[in-house]
C-alpha cells in the first residue's frame, strides 16, 4: 500500500478566502518626501522621511501622529539609514549614514544622542527578552565591522547624564558584517541564554550562562557567555557578488494557538547566498548539543525553488534575481523577489502565493513583522503594504497527512470531512503495519465501510481489535440510529462473552498441564476484560435489548456477567434472586434498601425476614408508602419461629409501627398483631393486654372482636378474653369466663365495672363471684368468704347465707348476723320516725285547708287601687289577704295580661271574649278570676319579672325624684 503522500486527497478546504492578500495602506495625510526607513511593533508604525522627520503612528488611533525631528539637519548628520524598534514599541534607536546614533523613548518626542555609539554603523539589534521596562536593559548591537556590542540604555532628563550606562564590545567576527542578532531565554534556567549571530556567509549559535553583576546596569552580563562558550557555526560558500543577508524569527502565535504545533517553539530563518535556512530555535529543551541539533534539523530553501520572474512578454527570465527580504509567519516563509511576494509552506516547501506587488520605479525598503500583533508589512520608498494572513493553517493537515504524521494531521483537520480523510488514511497505514488495535480506534472514527473494516479484522483473527472497533463505532452513532446501535451492542456482548470464556479456558488449561504454572497474567487480563464489560453495559445499557442480552450471556454460562448486566439495567428481581439463592444476605440487603418499586418489597420480604428480619424491618419502616396488608404473609411466615421473644419480634415491631406511627385502621393489621401476641408461646399476656387496653380508648375497636376472642380462647389467653368481653359490655360472660378458670381477682375487677349505671347488675356479678369463693372454702372456714363480702358494699350476709352449705355452724358468722339485725332495727326505727313526721305534716295541711275558707280582709273606706290610685270600692276589686294589696279587677287584669306569657295571655283574652258574648258566665268567670288573681302582682312572680323596669317612667315627673 502506498503512503498517504501518493493519495489523491479531495478538496476539503473549509475556507474560500485567500490565504494571503497584499493590501495597499492609504495614509490619512499626504507626504511629499520619500520613505528612507520604517519599523512596526506592538501596533505602532514609525516612518523615517528623507527630510529627517520621523512620524510615530499608533495604528489603534491613526489620527494621533507624533511628528519628531532629529536634533540636527540631515546635511550635518546625514540621512536616516535604519531604525530599530523593540517588540513593545518602547525603545527606538535611529542610525544615520554618517554614523550618528540616536535614542527615542516612547514617552518622548526628543531624540537623544548616543555619544558612546558615535561612529558605530549599526546593522542589527538583539533586544533583551525580559519584560519591557523603562530602560532597554542589556541589549546586543551588531555593527558592519563585525563587532558585537553590549549596551545598557536608560533615558534621562539630566543634561550632563548619558543615556548609555555602559558600552562594551563582547564579540568580534573578522571580515564580516553582522546581519542578524537574536537573544532567547532558555527555559528552566533563569540565567540561561541562547544567542544567534548571522553574517552573509556564517551563522553562529551560543548557549550558556550569563554573568551576574552586583547591580543592574553596572556591567556586562554577556561577556562571560561569549568568553566561556564555543559557538556552533553553520557556513555557506560566499557568492561572487554581494547578496542581501538577514536573520528573522516567527512572531508570537495568536492567543490559544501554539507556534508550529511545537508547544511554543519559535522558528528562525537566515537569508544567505544559497537561499533561506530555516528551522526551530528549540529553547524549551536545551542540551550541550543544542546548536548542532538546531542546524542539523533545519532545512535549506534554495533560491532555485522560487520560480524566476516573467518578462513583459510572459517568458521567464534566464537569470534568478536574489531574494531581497524574508519574513516568517506561523507556517509560511514570505520572500520578496524582484517586486513579488512569494509565500512558501515551510512543511513541504510548496509555494502557495506568488504575486507581483511592487512595480518598476519603486524600491523596497524593508519587509517587517509585528512580533506582538502578528501582522506583516512591506515598505517601499513611496508605498506601504500590509500582507494580510487569513487562516494560514488550513492546509496543514494535508501536509501532515502526506508526511504520515497522522496525529498532527488530525489535530489540524477542522471539518468532519477532513478528519474522516485523516482517520481513513491513518487506519489503512496502521493495518499495513499490522497495528490492528491502533487501527481499530482510528477506523471507528472514519467513514470507512463498516462491513469492510469488520471483515478485515475477522479475516486476520483480530477479535480484540474488532471489539475495540465496535466500541469506538457505537460511540459515533447518533441516538436516532436505534437499530444500528442495538445490533452493534448485541454483537459486542457476544464478543465479550467469547473473550471471557477463552481466558477462563486458558487459565484452566495452564493449571492442568503445568502444576504450579503462573496464570497471574491471564487472570489480570480476565479482570480487565470483566471491568471493560461492566463499563460497556453501564454506558450502553439503553442500546441493549434485555431479552437478547440475557439470552446471549446465559448461552455462555456467565453468571457473573449476568449479574453485572442486571445491576447496570437495575433489574432488581434478578439481582435479588441471585444473591438470595447464594444466601448472601448482606448483598441482598444492599440491593433491597435501594428499591423504590413496592412489588419488590412485597415479593422478597418473606425470605429476607426469615434471615435478616431486623434490617428488613428497618428498611420497610423507611417506606411509609407501602401497603402493610401485602406484607402480612411475610410477617406471619417469620412469626412461625416461636423461639423469638416478643420483645425482639420484628413482625410485632413493624405492625406496632403501622398502628402507632402510620395510624393504620386496617382491621387486617390489627388482627395480625393480635394473632402474633396470642399465639406466642410465652405465658405472659402483657403485650396483648397493652394493645387491647390502648384500643379500648377508641369508640369502636379496630380489630375483629369475634376473631380476637376465638384466638384468646384457643391459646388460653383468659385475661385478654375477659377484657374483650368487658369491652363489649358483656360483664356477666366476662365474670363467668374468669370464674370458669378460677381467676377470682380478675372476676372481681370485672364485677366492679358496672358502678352507678346498673347497681343491680353489679350486685348480681358480685353474688356470682361470692358463690364461687364460698364454694371453694372448706366447711369449717367461712372467714375468707366473709372478708370477701366486705369488698362490695352491696353484699349483705343474708345474700350470702344461701350459698353456705347446710352444715355450716352459725357461730362462724354470728357477729355478722347480729350486725345485720341491728342494722335492720335501726332502719325500722328511722322509718317509724319518718312516718310519724309525715302524719303530723298531713294533719297540719288539713287544718290549713279548712282555714282557707274562713279568710277575710278589711278594706278601709279610703283604700285605693295599687295600679290606678282610684278608690278601691268604686268598682269590682280584688284584695289579697296575705299582703292586704288591693286592685281593681280591670287594672289587675291589664297588668296580668301584659306580664303573662303567650299562652296565659291568649287564654285570658279568650275567656274575656266568651264572657262578653254571654257564654257560661259563672264557670268562665271563676276561671278568669283564678288566672288574674292567682298571685299579687306586687309580691309574686310578676314583680320579680319587672325588676328591670325603671322606677321613673316616661310619664312620671322626673323633678319629683330630684335630690
Amino acid at each position: 500500500m502506498d503512503g498517504p503522500s501518493s493519495m489523491s486527497l479531495p478538496d476539503l478546504d473549509d475556507s474560500v478566502f485567500p490565504m494571503f492578500k497584499v493590501e495597499r495602506v492609504q495614509l490619512q495625510f499626504s507626504i511629499s518626501s520619500d520613505f528612507v526607513a520604517a519599523q512596526v511593533a506592538n501596533n505602532v508604525l514609525i516612518l523615517a522621511l528623507s527630510t529627517g522627520r520621523i512620524l510615530r503612528i499608533d495604528l489603534d488611533s491613526p489620527g494621533d501622529i507624533d511628528d519628531i525631528d532629529l536634533p540636527k539637519r540631515p546635511q550635518e548628520i546625514g540621512l536616516i539609514r535604519q531604525m530599530f524598534l523593540d517588540p513593545s514599541a518602547s525603545h527606538l534607536i535611529i542610525t544615520t549614514t554618517l554614523g550618528e546614533n540616536y535614542y527615542l523613548h516612547t514617552q518622548s518626542r526628543q531624540p537623544k544622542v548616543l555619544y558612546k555609539l558615535k561612529g558605530v554603523r549599526i546593522e542589527t539589534i538583539a533586544w533583551n527578552p525580559s519584560l519591557p521596562t523603562a530602560s532597554t536593559r542589556e541589549i546586543l548591537i551588531g555593527a558592519s565591522d563585525g563587532n558585537v556590542y553590549e549596551v545598557y540604555i536608560e533615558p534621562s532628563n539630566e543634561f550632563y547624564r548619558r543615556e548609555e550606562k555602559y558600552l562594551k564590545a563582547v564579540y568580534k567576527i573578522p571580515d564580516a558584517a553582522i546581519t542578524g542578532l537574536r537573544i532567547d531565554l532558555i527555559s528552566n534556567r533563569p540565567d540561561g541564554r541562547a544567542i544567534v549571530i548571522s553574517t552573509p556567509t556564517r551563522l553562529f549559535h551560543f548557549a550558556g550562562r550569563i554573568g551576574r553583576p552586583g547591580q543592574e546596569g553596572s556591567g556586562s552580563i554577556f561577556s562571560k557567555l561569549f568568553e566561556t562558550e564555543t559557538p556552533t557555526i553553520h557556513e555557506v560558500p560566499p557568492d561572487s557578488k554581494p547578496v542581501p543577508s538577514t536573520l528573522t524569527v516567527s512572531p508570537n502565535p495568536p492567543e490559544g494557538v501554539s507556534a508550529h504545533g511545537q508547544d511554543g517553539e519559535r522558528s528562525y530563518a537566515w537569508l544567505s547566498a544559497q537561499g533561506v535556512l530555516y528551522g526551530q530555535l528549540r529553547t524549551n529543551a536545551p542540551s550541550p548539543s543544542q546548536g548542532p541539533n538546531i542546524f542539523n534539523n533545519s532545512k535549506m530553501l534554495r533560491r532555485d525553488k522560487i520560480p524566476a520572474s516573467q518578462s513583459a512578454t510572459g517568458r521567464k527570465r534566464p537569470t534568478l534575481d536574489p531574494i531581497a527580504g524574508i519574513l516568517l509567519t506561523q507556517w509560511h516563509l514570505l520572500s520578496f523577489v524582484d517586486g513579488r511576494i512569494v509565500a512558501t509552506q515551510r512543511l513541504d516547501e510548496k509555494i502557495v502565493y506568488d504575486q507581483v506587488v511592487v512595480q518598476s520605479g519603486d524600491k523596497m525598503l524593508c519587509l517587517l513583522s509585528d512580533q506582538e500583533k502578528n501582522t506583516f508589512w512591506l515598505f517601499t520608498t513611496q508605498e506601504i503594504y500590509e500582507i494580510v494572513v487569513n487562516d494560514e493553517d488550513r492546509d496543514v493537515w494535508k501536509v501532515m497527512l502526506a508526511a504520515q504524521k497522522f496525529d498532527l494531521a488530525s489535530q489540524y483537520a477542522r471539518s468532519p470531512a477532513q478528519k474522516d480523510a485523516v482517520a481513513t488514511a491513518s487506519g489503512d497505514y496502521l493495518i499495513q503495519k499490522k497495528q490492528y488495535l491502533e487501527a481499530a480506534s482510528v477506523y471507528g472514527k472514519s467513514s470507512r465501510s463498516f462491513e469492510q473494516v469488520a471483515l478485515t479484522f475477522i479475516d486476520h483473527g483480530e477479535q480484540d481489535a474488532l471489539r475495540k472497533y465496535l466500541l469506538t463505532k457505537i460511540s459515533t452513532y447518533k441516538k436516532t440510529y436505534v437499530m444500528q446501535r442495538i445490533m452493534v451492542a448485541s454483537w459486542l456482548v457476544e464478543i465479550f462473552m467469547s473473550k471471557l470464556n477463552s481466558l477462563d479456558d486458558t487459565i484452566t488449561t495452564k493449571a492442568q498441564l503445568t502444576e504450579g504454572s503462573n496464570t497471574a497474567e491471564t487472570k489480570d487480563e480476565l479482570g480487565t476484560i470483566q471491568k471493560e464489560f461492566q463499563d460497556f453495559v453501564g454506558k450502553f445499557k439503553a442500546d441493549l435489548d434485555r431479552r437478547t442480552t440475557y439470552d446471549i450471556i446465559s448461552s455462555h454460562g456467565r453468571e457473573h456477567e449476568l449479574l453485572a448486566y442486571a445491576t447496570a439495567i437495575d433489574d432488581s428481581n434478578y439481582v435479588l434472586s441471585y444473591w438470595i439463592q447464594r444466601e448472601r444476605w448482606q448483598e441482598s440487603l444492599d440491593v433491597f434498601k435501594k428499591q423504590k418499586d413496592p412489588d419488590i418489597f412485597y415479593r422478597y420480604s418473606s425470605v429476607l425476614m426469615t434471615h435478616v428480619a431486623t434490617e428488613v424491618v428497618d428498611i420497610l419502616m423507611r417506606h411509609p408508602d407501602l401497603n402493610p396488608r401485602k406484607l402480612i404473609p411475610a410477617l406471619l411466615n417469620y412469626n412461625q419461629d416461636g423461639s423469638i421473644p416478643l420483645a425482639k419480634n420484628q413482625a410485632a415491631r413493624y405492625l406496632n409501627y403501622c398502628i402507632n406511627q402510620l395510624q393504620s385502621t386496617d382491621p387486617a393489621i390489627h388482627n395480625t398483631l393480635i394473632s402474633i401476641y396470642a399465639s406466642h408461646p410465652s405465658p405472659s399476656e402483657a403485650a396483648l393486654m397493652s394493645y387491647l387496653s390502648a384500643q379500648s380508648l377508641n369508640a369502636k375497636p379496630l380489630y375483629d372482636t369475634d376473631f380476637a376472642f376465638r384466638l384468646c380462647i384457643q391459646h388460653s389467653r383468659v385475661q385478654s378474653a375477659v377484657h374483650i368481653y368487658s369491652s363489649m359490655g358483656e360483664y356477666s360472660s366476662a365474670v363467668d369466663l374468669a370464674l370458669k378458670h378460677n381467676q377470682i381477682d380478675l372476676a372481681s375487677s370485672v364485677a366492679d365495672r358496672p358502678t352507678e349505671t346498673d347497681p343491680a347488675l353489679r350486685k348480681r356479678l358480685w353474688l356470682a363471684v361470692a358463690k364461687k369463693v364460698i364454694s371453694r372454702q372448706d366447711t369449717g372456714s367461712v372467714k375468707t368468704a366473709l372478708d370477701f363480702m366486705k369488698r362490695c358494699d352491696l353484699l349483705r350476709i343474708e345474700d350470702l347465707i344461701p350459698f353456705f352449705p347446710d352444715f355450716v355452724v352459725i357461730d362462724d358468722f354470728k357477729e355478722e348476723i347480729c350486725s345485720a339485725l341491728e342494722s335492720y332495727s335501726r332502719s325500722i326505727a328511722a322509718l317509724d320516725v319518718e312516718m310519724d313526721a309525715s302524719a303530723a305534716t298531713a294533719e297540719s295541711i288539713k287544718k290549713d285547708i279548712k282555714q282557707l275558707n274562713n279568710r277575710y280582709a278589711i278594706v278601709e273606706p279610703g283604700e285605693r287601687c295599687r295600679v290606678c290610685q282610684l278608690p278601691l270600692l268604686s268598682r269590682q276589686f280584688f284584695v289579697f289577704p296575705s299582703c292586704q294589696h288591693g286592685f281593681h279587677s280591670d287594672c289587675l287584669g291589664r297588668k296580668v295580661l301584659d306580664g303573662s306569657g303567650l299562652t296565659v295571655r291568649g287564654r285570658i283574652r279568650e275567656l274575656q271574649a266568651s264572657i262578653a258574648r254571654g257564654g257560661r258566665r259563672e264557670r268562665e268567670a271563676r276561671e278568669l278570676d283564678a288566672l288574674v288573681a292567682q298571685q299579687c302582682i306586687l309580691c309574686g312572680d310578676y314583680a320579680i319579672k319587672q325588676i328591670d323596669e325603671p322606677f321613673v317612667g316616661e310619664t312620671d315627673d322626673h323633678d319629683e325624684w330630684a335630690i
